[in-house]
Parts: structure tokens; sequence; C-alpha cells
């Protein structure tokens, strides 16, 4: 596709825009990309990877400057909120023949990302109007500089305002959750992606290098806590296994509520929304990067098959990318209702059944994009 004349502005400098912007490089594009935040390191959390996210940084050309980073993950190990074992799931063999599931800060991804990207993102460049013309968009930003463009990608997370403005959808929809996410240094020792399974709430430690390990809670609910250090220490205070030692070495914790994005279409003229934008989900699947980097691969892909057919390429793209994104938000939902199951009922099944049951909600993500 070199030499293409299209005009591409993606909006959002997050893990999706930035693969957005690397995929369409490899094809011959160029986008402009912007971000209305100013530039700044992000908020120092995890990022867990499963094997399709590595095998879309394989597709990306970035599975080199990647793979020396955070820490390889072999196994997912569920316990009880005592400590006690649960199931087990072997990762290698799960995701045999697709890719290694790994763990790492999540800033780390974003710098390589945006390298790959070309490095120029047009900080503080927010935009105020869409106007979906015949064969373009205009695009007027908050600046009163306007441009237009053959395409515009929304990227910008699911609070999108590129969904509003193309009348695409309105807020996300809360999923019913409180989320807890730190990184602790010096904390107990942990080899693994390790999960404690409590009373509608759960306690994930994964070890992502250097001796840091990425924490992450949840519980059920709709309201944030004033302290979130005091809450996450009040409600997990009880549990066994890593959790006392990972407490006793918190500092600072993010909190937020859980977020779903569900609509019944992604495209309107010549606007199309990818990643979170378009089909966000609780994070219990650990699936939000991967799909954003998947999203990005098959976006790239659909509009060199199309050509100049830029209406045509956003229906291929859609049309194979949400079967997978629908199978990530219904296996969530299976599993933070297996999560919601009185301990009583549900400890004796997954100790029975619990690794096919969790691997399980990956199969359909071991096919092809």
């Amino acid at each position: 596709m070199g030499g293409s004349p299209l005009r591409i502005l993606v909006v959002g400098a997050g893990i999706a825009g930035l693969a957005v912007a690397r995929a369409l490089r490899m094809v011959g594009l160029r986008p402009d990309v912007t971000e209305k935040l100013p530039p700044g390191e992000n908020a120092e959390n995890g990022l867990y990877l499963p094997g399709n996210a590595a095998r879309a940084l394989r597709r990306l050309d970035l599975d080199g400057p990647v793979r020396p980073l955070g820490q390889v993950i072999h196994r997912q190990r569920f316990l009880d909120a005592t400590g006690a074992p649960l199931c087990e799931v072997d990762l290698d063999a799960l995701w045999a023949g697709v890719g290694e599931c790994r763990a790492l800060p999540r800033a780390e991804l974003h710098r390589v990302l945006l390298t790959g990207a070309g490095g120029a993102v047009r900080h503080g460049a927010e935009v105020r109007t869409l106007d979906l013309l015949p064969d373009a968009v205009g695009v007027t930003f908050v600046d009163g500089t306007a441009t237009e463009y053959d395409l515009v990608v929304g990227a910008d997370g699911p609070r999108s305002s590129i969904r509003a403005l193309a009348a695409l959808g309105g807020p996300p929809r809360g999923a019913g959750q409180v989320v807890y996410r730190a990184v602790v240094r010096d904390g107990p020792p942990v080899a693994e992606w390790t999960a404690l399974l409590g009373q509608r709430a759960g306690f994930l430690v994964v070890p992502i290098g250097a001796g840091r390990l990425h924490c992450y809670a949840d519980e059920a609910g709709t309201t944030l806590p004033a302290d979130p250090t005091a809450r996450l220490r009040e409600l997990f205070g009880g549990y066994g296994g890593p959790v006392p030692a990972v407490l006793e070495a918190l500092d600072r914790v993010h909190v937020a509520t859980t977020e779903e994005v569900e609509l019944g279409c992604w495209s309107r003229g010549r606007v199309l929304l990818v990643g979170d934008a378009a089909h966000a989900t609780a994070p219990t699947l650990s699936q939000g990067a991967a799909m954003a980097l998947e999203d990005a691969v098959v976006l790239a892909e659909s509009l060199r098959a199309a050509g100049a057919d830029v209406e045509a390429a956003l229906a291929a793209y859609e049309s194979r990318r949400r079967p997978r994104t629908r199978w990530v938000r219904d296996r969530t939902r299976d599993r933070n209702r297996t999560r919601d199951v009185p301990p009583a009922l549900r400890d004796p099944l997954l100790r029975g059944r619990g690794g096919r049951i969790f691997g399980e909600h990956y199969r359909l993500l071991l096919g092809p994009l």
C-alpha cells in the first residue's frame, strides 16, 4: 500500500492508538496521532499479556523489543481466600503455538509502542467537532485548527469523545466492580500469576520483573472508597497466601470502577472506533491490551486489502473483529459470575474442574485473528 494518499487521524496515544499507528506504518501509511493529555509517564501499573497479545506484537514486529521486558508467566494459580489451592492453568500448554504470556510494567509496553509508531504524537490536541462528509471527515480541534481526513480512528478509551462526536454511542456502562491496582517493591516472593478468590472479591499478584509485583484486586460495588489503601487492607486483611505481605508493602493504590462498552456499530461514515472505545469490558480476562493490539493488526490488513475503498475496509474489519470481542465480553461475564458464586459452592467445583473451566475461556482466542 506504499504511496497511498490516505490521510488518517488516530485520536488517542494509549496502547490502542499507538498500536494502530504502528500497524498502519507497516502497510505504508503515515497517520497523524493526537492525544488530548500532555505528555507524561503513565500511572505506575503492571500489565499481564496473554499469548494472543504476544502473537499480535509479533505481527507488529515488536516482539523483539518486548522480549527483554518484564517476566514470562508459565502458570496461573487459583487459591481460596485462605491460600489453599483451588486449581491451575498451564499457560505454556494452553497458548502453545500462539505466544508466551508475559507480565510487565504498562509504561514499558507504552514506550515500545511509541517508538514503533514513529514517536510523533501531537499532545494537547483535543477534537472539538467532527463533520462527516461524503468521502472524508472534517476535524476541528479545540485550538481552532481544522483539517480533513479520509479516516478518523477513535482510540480514546471507554469514555471516548470520538464515539460521542460521531453519534456512535453514549457513556460506558458500569460493570459492577471496584478495582484496585498497585505495584509493590520488596514484597513476598511470587513466581507465577496467583489469584485468591473470596466472597465476591478477589486479589491477584503477578511478578513483572526486577523484584516488582503487580497487584490487582476487585470487589463487587460501584462506590469508590475515600481511602483506597485502607479499604484494601480492610477487605483483604484476613486473606492468606502472599496477601498479608503484599498489603504490608503497599504504597500507592489506584482505584477505579469497571466499565463496559457495547455498541451496535463501530463506525459511521469514515469514523471508526477501536480498542476500549468500541468494546471495553471488565479486565477479568486481561484481554484489554490484547484486543487493542489485535484490532490494530486487522485494521491495517483490511485497509491494505481494500485499497482506496475505506468503507469496504471498515466493514471487513468489523466483521472480523466482532466475534472475538463478543467472546471476550461474554466469557468475562461468565468468569465474573463464577467469582460471585458463594465459596462453599464454587470452591469444590473449581478444585475438580477449575483448570478446564478457566482455560476454556480463551478457546476462541487460540485461533487465527
